[in-house]
């Protein structure tokens, strides 16, 4: 009876060849946000050159496009983990 449990941990820092949940999270919404964005350009262009969906549909493209580049990117590069000494210069 007096022995006082254990608290649970968590793990609130993913290992280092996991992708952080909040990364990703910021991943969608820099998506979101680019493509909002270019959709906005593009439909002022159509308004003032009164070229109908043009715009429209290129800003689409460039910025779902350049925005899924960019997250594909991110998520490929390999991380480097924090602990290691990537110095490479000689010691004298």
């Amino acid at each position: 009876m007096d022995e006082i449990p254990e608290k649970p941990t968590r793990v609130s820092k993913p290992s280092d060849d996991e992708v952080s949940p909040w990364a990703l999270a910021g991943l969608g919404t820099q998506f979101f946000a680019s493509i909002l964005l270019f959709v906005w350009v593009g439909t002022w262009l159509d308004r003032r050159l009164d070229t109908a969906p043009l715009f429209l549909l290129g800003g689409v493209f460039v910025g779902g496009g350049g925005s899924f580049y960019l997250s594909y990117r991110q998520l490929t590069t390999p991380r480097s983990s924090p602990r290691r000494n990537h110095d490479t210069t000689p010691k004298s």
